[in-house]
């Protein structure tokens, strides 16, 4: 699959998301190609992350994407499959003001509510869309790479990098560089690379055609 050239939507739940799934993909695309960050709760009815949004945005600009490229919207973390509906014409309004050719989001193995919820509705909203799925460790279970994409030291290194502006979430165990390392390195031994990074295909859209 070439990236180049295509807008690419990458969607997450809730702050890091993105950065944990597919940072160093995104770090690798963010300068050659259209993307847009789209996180849909900004987690800020709960207190202890005040901070969360602030960090998020420091983090996507350590992986090249500017702010103007980065939404946070207001869905309430935890409720939403309460929600389902208003996620979704949002989804839809992303669709036709972005018009996205590829889409990420949180794999099928997940089964935090939220997630999940952003997932089913982002294959409702992006029919005739190729959408992939990438793991969060913390709540996804059964998960393997079946797409494989290949990321560079310096789109590990950068990863790494950003997933450090969240001071709000520096003790949690899947924050811990060695074991972001290690799944990029697992990931890369799958594609016989150094490094990569692994997705589950929810579904891809494409066609055969001649190269110029």
């Amino acid at each position: 699959m070439n990236f180049y050239g295509q807008r690419v939507l990458f969607l997450g739940a809730h702050p890091d998301d993105i950065e944990l799934g597919c940072g160093a993909l995104l770090h690798h695309v963010a300068n050659q190609t259209e993307v847009l960050c789209v996180t849909l709760s900004d987690n800020q009815k709960n207190p202890s992350l005040k901070n969360v949004v602030k960090e998020l945005y420091e983090s996507m600009a350590v992986l090249g994407v500017p702010k103007e490229k980065v939404i946070v919207q207001e869905f309430i973390t935890r409720k939403f499959p309460d929600m389902r509906q208003e996620i979704l014409e949002y989804l839809l309004e992303l669709r036709r003001e972005f018009k996205p050719e590829i889409v990420f989001t949180h794999t099928r193995q997940d089964i935090h509510q939220d997630h999940n919820v952003a997932t089913e509705e982002a294959l409702r909203a992006y029919r005739g869309i190729t959408v992939l799925g990438y793991d969060v460790v913390r709540s996804s279970y059964g998960f393997f790479p079946h797409f494989l994409v290949e990321v560079t030291e310096e789109d590990v290194e950068k990863k790494l990098e950003a997933l450090s502006k969240y001071g709000t979430y520096h003790d949690k165990y899947y924050f811990d560089p060695a074991l972001l390392r290690a799944t990029m390195i697992r990931h890369g031994a799958l594609a016989e690379h150094p490094f990569a990074e692994g997705f589950d295909i929810l579904r891809v859209v494409g066609k055969f055609e001649k190269c110029e």
